[in-house]
């Protein structure tokens, strides 16, 4: 039987793919989103999958919203933390704001999303939140001080908390992607992209379909032995050990 799951940031992008994917493996798939009502409102019209706003920087908002997603669907078992920004710029540039910003959403978000359900995952002895971080959260990356802080940081939180949950039956992995192609890559200039993509071995970018596999594979009952892992889904452009 499918599981309740919340996917931040997940009507566009990586996001996207990850709400369809663990719908199509019949989950119950709630779809948060931060501004962007128009896309929200064609994605849930054309996927049927009911879509929810809040500010996941935001505490009290997140668990607002989870309550809600929890009295329309029921109890959630799965949580993936997608939601992400860049404000990119190198240090001598960087403002607090734009440091502030990008910390508060893309690593405390952490926190916010989980800490209002890890009781109820513990009751039921059975969860499963996957966190995406980024291939700029393992190796660094220049102008993005801020971004690579926080994406290591939601690896080394995916490791402290797996730990605490794992006799609970919650696993607590992470997917380190590399670069993916999205309207945000796709932006990117032409000999700039072909720059990329000539670092990485396998000669292309990735697909959000193919980080959603790995997503669906991590939810799954599979998958209940690893936990406190980070896939390195990014072509074999930076490889760890």
């Amino acid at each position: 039987m499918g599981k309740v799951a919340i996917v931040t940031g997940g009507t566009r992008g990586i996001g996207e793919a990850i709400s369809l994917g663990l719908k199509a493996k019949g989950h119950r798939v709630a779809a948060n989103y931060g501004g962007n009502d128009e896309a929200a409102q064609k994605f849930q019209a054309e996927n049927g999958i009911p879509v929810y706003k809040w500010d996941v920087g935001d505490f009290d908002a997140c668990a607002e919203g989870i309550l809600t997603v929890e009295n329309d669907l029921g109890p959630v078992e799965i949580v993936v933390n997608n939601a992400g920004i860049t404000r990119d710029g190198m240090l001598h540039k960087l403002t607090p704001e734009k440091w502030n910003d990008v910390i508060r959403v893309d690593l405390s978000s952490m926190f916010n999303m989980t800490r209002p359900v890890i009781d109820g995952m513990r009751e039921r002895n059975w969860g499963r939140i996957i966190n995406i971080s980024s291939i700029n959260g393992q190796k660094g990356q220049m102008g993005q001080t801020n971004y690579s802080a926080a994406k290591a940081g939601v690896i080394g939180f995916t490791k402290a908390l797996a730990q605490e949950t794992a006799r609970k039956g919650i696993t607590v992995n992470a997917i380190a992607p590399g670069y993916i192609n999205t309207e945000m890559v796709a932006a990117v200039p032409e000999k700039v992209l072909e720059s990329i993509i000539a670092q990485i071995p396998v000669g292309r970018l990735g697909t959000a379909d193919e980080i959603a596999k790995c997503v669906a594979f991590l939810a799954s009952d599979d998958a209940a032995f690893i936990t406190g892992s980070t896939i390195t889904a990014n072509g074999g452009q930076y490889l760890t050990s």
